[in-house]
């Protein structure tokens, strides 16, 4: 009979301990009904008290109707000498008015005495009494035994006693915390197994860190012991180095260790929830990310895409399509004919693989990404080159010439820049003029005013993003530039990379404005026909 896990999110409150990640009310109300929609069976929204945002999260989260997962509220046991009728936070945990509440308490000797400096045996009452009080107010309660590995390595009776004191105040469920996360897969895996032994029939839970790279696995190793629950954050977020990662944890569970998740049967939703998150936090996607990254399933040496593409097993541990991923070709100096082939066929050109002009496309590509071009996040760029080199493919209007000045005077606290394009176009020569703060966003405009009376189209797509490289930075200000745009379609939504190289910022952006409009053309070009 398969495992059953529950799942236990803290991306709304140890999360938001990250650097550079923070939620708004709003944010943290739609990261909530997403988890839920996922399938989480608990949501961890904040510390009543600890702050305004999450007073308000749980004051809004009374409205939703969430199908699901169970929105739990955190703090910690009443203070030393203090009655947890009487404690003010353990009051502000029930005006939450959450179904479920977690609280943590000290396991670890070295923290009662030193930290919180209380005796060992205040320490125990403080937690029956804390976790009974929430109890007797109708509360589902899940214990966090904080610095519970260091702890039990300390002092395994005294740590042992913690728990059974959360137990006797009515905990349903006792979670074993590494809090400083530098426990190694063996160790955690023999404390959980003793725990287990002590505790037959109770529920345990694992609540792990990352900061000695291993988050994932202690996790899972706590599992394999007899865990039944676990901690973690969505994309890994969290104090110093993070949580235990549960994009990565759920998918192994779910396809590897043959665990019954409530969310199991949502996991083709996994990449979008984590890019999601990343979204409503305002952060970048991490793309090396297992199971979820865009570069999960990316292939990039000949050999590997060519063998990817016969048994796509003998590269890729799972189908892609499992966590809503999928494979991607990507295309280099290291790329072979396979592998131009299938990076042809997955951005819809039909290619010969026999045609002799391949061998000579080949060689052209390698010495393109030896000027500087790369095409693994710029596929419009490639698909025109594809087009112009095997195909064909002449460019929509011809360059007379470009101008960009950018100029400040005394007085003024901006600079202005001005640029000038003259293009020729089915014979007839278009020469505009525009003004911008910056010279990238001036010769956008003009370039677009240029072409809009002919390809009106072009006045649909906007630049969404706009990144610059150094290459061999050593040759200073002689080295080459790499820019790289994403340009989207307002009309469409769909966006697309493009890329251009030169030891002059302003023609390698040139070189991406020109190919990102190029591209807008071609795909209208191709739904008309």
């Amino acid at each position: 009979m398969a495992q059953a896990i529950k799942i236990y999110d803290t991306t709304l409150r140890d999360g938001t301990q990250g650097e550079g990640v923070s939620f708004t009310v709003a944010a943290k109300l739609r990261v909530a009904e997403k988890l839920d929609q996922f399938g989480v069976d608990y949501i961890e929204g904040g510390w009543p008290g600890s702050n305004p945002r999450d007073m308000a999260f749980f004051e809004e989260a009374r409205a939703l109707k969430l199908e699901h997962a169970k929105i739990a509220a955190f703090g910690s046991t009443c203070r030393a000498k203090v009655e947890a009728a009487e404690d003010p936070q353990l009051k502000l945990l029930l005006e939450a008015q959450t179904p479920v509440v977690t609280i943590f308490g000290k396991s670890w000797l070295l923290h009662v005495i030193e930290v919180i400096r209380t005796t060992a045996e205040e320490n125990l009452r403080m937690i029956e009494a804390s976790v009974r009080f929430l109890t007797d107010h109708g509360r589902e309660v899940i214990y966090d035994a904080e610095h519970f590995f260091d702890g039990y390595a300390d002092n395994p009776e005294y740590a042992l006693q913690t728990l059974e004191a959360a137990q006797r105040g009515g905990a349903v469920n006792l979670t074993l915390c590494d809090t400083n996360g530098g426990k190694l897969v063996g160790d955690l895996k023999a404390a959980v197994t003793a725990v287990k032994a002590h505790f037959p029939g109770t529920a345990i839970g694992v609540h792990c860190h990352n900061d000695s790279g291993l988050g994932v696995a202690v996790s899972l190793a706590g599992i394999e012991a007899g865990a039944s629950l676990v901690q973690g954050t969505i994309n890994g977020v969290g104090e110093r180095n993070g949580n235990a990662n549960l994009t990565t944890i759920i998918p192994n569970l779910t396809l590897k260790m043959n665990c019954e998740l409530n969310c199991g049967s949502q996991l083709e939703k996994l990449r979008d929830l984590s890019l999601f998150v990343d979204a409503m936090a305002n952060r970048s996607s991490d793309t090396k990310a297992p199971f979820v990254g865009s570069s999960a399933f990316a292939h990039k040496g000949g050999v590997h895409a060519d063998a990817a593409a016969k048994v796509k097993r003998s590269y890729e541990h799972i189908e892609p399509e499992l966590v809503g991923n999928r494979t991607r070709i990507l295309v280099s100096d290291m790329s072979g004919r396979s592998s131009i082939m299938m990076k042809a066929k997955e951005i819809g050109v039909e290619v010969d693989p026999r045609a002799p002009e391949m061998k000579d496309f080949l060689a052209q590509l390698k010495d393109l990404e030896y000027k500087g071009y790369e095409y693994e996040a710029a596929d419009a760029s490639f698909k025109l080159l594809l087009a112009r080199f095997l195909k064909g493919k002449r460019t929509d209007f011809d360059l007379v010439g470009y101008r960009v000045m950018v100029s400040h005077h005394q007085g003024d606290r901006d600079a202005c820049s001005e640029a000038t394009v003259h293009l020729r176009i089915n014979g007839e020569d278009h020469h505009t003029v525009s003004e911008a703060s910056g010279p990238v966003d001036a010769l956008a405009h003009s370039l677009s005013k240029a072409l809009s009376p002919v390809f009106p189209a072009v006045s649909d797509i906007e630049l969404v993003d706009y990144k610059v490289r150094i290459l061999e930075s050593q040759h200073g200000t002689d080295a080459i530039i790499r820019v790289q745009i994403e340009t989207r379609d307002n009309i469409t939504g769909e966006t697309w990379g493009t890329v251009g190289a030169s030891d002059n910022i302003i023609e390698a952006t040139w070189e991406a404005l020109v190919d990102a409009v190029e591209y807008k053309l071609l795909r209208d070009r191709e739904g008309c026909a």
